[in-house]
């Protein structure tokens, strides 16, 4: 077991590292977490009740839902999902529902930010491999209790996540070189119920061996939320898809890039429920092609160009790099809590803390963080002073 004690914002989230069985995984994650995992369910619970309108009894009884539902869609998760409770001392119905909480809180109307993320494909970037990337965008309130969640099972298949406390999975990558990013989507058939919750479907994609499999372990199941995945392969594809209750839809990249936000860019029959309001949605996935289709075009596209488009603040504070809006009720508050740039061929995942314009990332290569000596490289220094000024 590897860990890396607090969130360092000049080295990025702290690190978990666990080997073993499934269960065994699990229970050492929650033994380790087991402080952070507190504060996350209290958050959650309070937001289970207050926006959501749902007492404890309600939680469980979904939570009991959830976990039948894993132990369906994929037996490996539910037996993390069992063993982190019991390594962190909590009511296993309690975390089911952390990881079912898009459900539990988007499928009785309760709306909030997202993410814009973005993947080019090799022929366009300068070392002739695929890359992923993301800010996420959410609560700040959650950064503390946030870390990567390193995991390698005893076939030796490997998975590096950023992962809030309690959860399994959010944007990553894995051995096999697949990775994926997580969008928020909200419509009109979301609903309460049992199907497969929207982080149950990021970590199946990153326990995929392949993209074929990562592409039924989303699409083929029944789902009761709406929310967006763009999947990148090393092998050289990438693929975006809009998923909803019943119905989804994909986007393939034009021009070796691909990006998406917080609204559905495909036909489907719903209603957005987030476009109108979701700060500058309409406008982050062109911008992103605005910023990097240059050394697209030229087919020399680095992880530099990558960063500096994750950094721009055009519409600030609600750009690309979100910042904290003063006009904003704190419990309405969003900030690009973490930045995330994918290597999918070296398996390098590189991570900056809070608005990437004022920190360092720290880059984690997946073979190396399971030594006990693992430390994150740090690079991409920031091109202006915090609090400078910004347009």
């Amino acid at each position: 077991m590897i860990e890396y004690g607090q969130p360092n914002p000049a080295a990025g989230p702290p690190l978990v590292a666990v080997e073993g069985t499934p269960r065994q995984m699990g229970a050492e994650i929650g033994r380790r977490t087991s402080d952070l995992v507190e504060r996350s369910l209290a958050t959650y619970l309070r937001r289970f009740r207050d926006d959501a309108g749902l007492s404890d009894a309600d939680v469980l009884r979904w939570g009991a839902t959830y976990l039948r539902v894993a132990r369906d869609y994929d037996r490996t998760i539910a037996e993390m999902l069992e063993g982190l409770a019991e390594g962190a001392g909590r009511r296993v119905e309690h975390i089911t529902a952390l990881n079912a909480r898009t459900e539990l809180l988007y499928g009785t109307g309760y709306h909030d930010e997202g993410c814009t993320s973005l993947a080019v494909l090799p022929q366009y970037t300068r070392d002739d491999h695929t890359l992923l990337a993301q800010n996420w965008d959410w609560h700040p309130e959650q950064g503390p209790v946030t870390f990567l969640l390193a995991t390698r099972d005893t076939e030796g298949f490997s998975v590096l996540t950023l992962a809030e406390a309690g959860m399994l999975a959010k944007s990553g990558l894995n051995s096999a070189g697949i990775g994926v990013c997580a969008n928020l989507l909200v419509s009109d058939r979301d609903t309460g119920g049992e199907g497969v919750p929207y982080h149950y479907l990021l970590r199946g994609v990153l326990n995929a061996p392949r993209m074929s499999t990562a592409l039924r372990r989303t699409l083929n199941v029944t789902r009761v939320s709406s929310g967006n995945l763009l999947i990148a392969d090393a092998g050289g594809e990438a693929i975006d898809l809009e998923v909803a209750p019943g119905v989804f839809g994909h986007l393939l990249p034009e021009d070796g890039l691909l990006a998406h936000s917080n609204h559905f860019q495909c036909p489907l029959p719903l209603h957005d429920e987030k476009v109108a309001a979701s700060a500058l949605t309409l406008l982050r996935p062109a911008r992103v092609r605005h910023l990097l289709e240059d050394a697209a075009r030229v087919r020399a596209l680095t992880v530099e160009d990558i960063v500096a488009a994750l950094r721009d603040h055009f519409s600030f504070p609600d750009g690309i790099c979100r910042h904290r809006d003063p006009a904003a009720a704190e419990a309405d508050l969003s900030t690009t809590v973490y930045s995330i740039v994918m290597d999918l061929d070296e398996r390098v995942l590189s991570i900056a803390t809070g608005p990437p314009c004022e920190h360092r990332y720290a880059s984690w290569r997946l073979d190396d963080v399971f030594t006990p000596d693992a430390l994150p490289a740090l690079h991409f220094t920031p091109d202006e002073p915090v609090g400078a000024r910004r347009g």
